[in-house]
């Protein structure tokens, strides 16, 4: 038996630095208690001891580029207001007017110059300070002493990517990211623009969207149509803080596929996106993976474009990197995925997952995003329109491509057995290794803190 899901033949022979397996880490074998996926009073201190103390991934630079531009963040019982400042520095304002409470913004994103309260007028600059309220002369001078801007928590960028935290004793982001962020800055984030964002609100616990994308071991089961070009035994590794990262491997079988070497109708689509003719094409599916890379690596030559710092694994596979505590960045070198599970407000049978694909569009013949992706013809790829966020409710189909579509089927089904008492608790296999570490370092900031 294999345990290691380091050693299995993804890359095994690559001496590229981006593909070196980062030291072990054993998380143990213990069978936690199922009541994290549906307990209300679990849910509440997820709230206060993880989401309210750690830096969360809010979305990408390119919607906030240029002063005045802002993005709406929306987590929890919590609205936040990401904007980019007149020196280009970032600021994160509560969404609520120090007045009445009331909400400053409603839209999604936006650009202005500062942002006025739609009940009273109240206003404020873009750094949060008050800059105007209504009939000044009819409070008293007592009551305006009160702080009366916005109230603001801790931004910072890093990988092209704005992180806010509601504490004031978190770590640097730099550090926090640690050893996956310089591996994320190879993919140049910062030059992406968002192509699709969707947001689409599922009947599960947030951690059973975050335990569905961490692993590859239920392909075979519910997405049958990738088995010919996508493979389960992917190179996964941990990393301090939470993090980790797998090398899903496209263009290569999985192993419960029957015919691991004839050019099946998966592996064909995947050389001919690469610029191969599949008809021509006289290796293996075995072989086809390192063809590929080599076609990919030889048309970015041909277009002038640099691939010379990536590794194969990186041109060829869905390289994936979980960002604790709750998101997930699929990266590719001309787009990348981005993941969010937000827990519900109230409930912890419901979660909001929010997808956003980014594209650094090059106007060369051949060059695109991944196939995979399912961009279609209808999708701007130019950057010169924003796409508007597509929300769709509870047992709606979230429109998020085949395979995220069949998982928001099944997610409900899965929180409805987490919720008998027949259920005892997952039992994790080395497949599902970064699930029991995202868990591990979920319970660490779960655990009551001395003093």
């Amino acid at each position: 038996m294999n345990y290691d899901p380091r050693g299995w033949a993804v890359h095994k022979d690559s001496k590229h630095p981006f593909d070196t397996p980062a030291p072990a880490i054993d998380n143990g074998s213990a069978r936690p208690d199922p009541a994290r996926y549906t307990d209300p009073t679990i849910a509440r201190e997820e709230w206060e001891k993880v989401f309210t103390k750690t830096w969360l991934m809010v979305g990408p630079v390119s919607d906030v580029r240029e002063p005045g531009d802002w993005m709406r963040y929306d987590i929890g019982v919590e609205s936040f207001i990401i904007v980019r400042k007149a020196d280009g520095g970032l600021a994160a304002h509560y969404n609520v007017c120090p007045h009445r409470g009331s909400r400053l913004v409603t839209d999604d994103f936006g650009s202005q110059n500062s942002f006025a309260c739609p009940f009273h007028s109240w206003k404020f600059d873009l750094d949060g300070t008050n800059i105007e309220v209504t009939d000044r002369d009819t409070f008293r001078p007592e009551v305006l002493c009160h702080d009366t801007s916005l109230s603001s928590v801790k931004v910072d960028e890093a990988a092209g990517l704005v992180f806010i935290s509601m504490s004031d004793d978190v770590p640097p982001l730099r550090e926090y990211l640690g050893e996956i962020l310089p591996m994320l800055e190879t993919y140049e984030i910062d030059q992406m623009y968002v192509v699709q964002h969707r947001r689409s609100d599922w009947a599960a616990n947030w951690k059973g969207g975050v335990d569905a994308t961490y692993e590859s071991y239920h392909l075979h089961a519910i997405h049958p149509q990738t088995m010919g070009m996508l493979d389960d035994r992917t190179h996964i590794d941990l990393y301090e803080n939470g993090m980790s990262r797998q090398f899903v491997p496209f263009g290569q079988p999985n192993s419960h596929f029957p015919d691991q070497e004839g050019i099946n109708p998966g592996i064909a689509l995947m050389l001919k996106d690469a610029g191969l003719d599949p008809d021509t094409f006289e290796g293996s599916a075995r072989e086809s993976r390192s063809a590929i890379a080599m076609a990919k690596r030889e048309r970015a030559r041909q277009l002038g474009i640099d691939y010379e710092r990536f590794s194969d694994a990186q041109l060829t596979d869905s390289t994936i990197f979980g960002i604790f505590p709750n998101a997930q960045v699929g990266c590719h070198p001309e787009a990348v995925f981005l993941h969010r599970f937000k827990p519900h407000a109230d409930d912890p049978n419901q979660f909001t997952y929010d997808t956003t694909i980014l594209y650094r569009h090059i106007d060369v013949p051949g060059y695109g995003a991944p196939l995979w992706m399912g961009l279609g013809d209808e999708v701007d790829l130019s950057g010169e329109t924003r796409p508007d966020v597509v929300h769709t409710g509870l047992g709606e189909p979230p429109g998020m491509g085949e395979v995220l579509d069949q998982d928001s089927d099944l997610l409900p089904i899965v929180q409805a057995g987490a919720r008998s008492r027949g259920f005892r608790g997952p039992l994790w296999g080395e497949q599902e290794a970064r699930l029991r570490h995202f868990h591990t370092h979920l319970d660490r900031w779960m655990e009551p803190k001395e003093g």
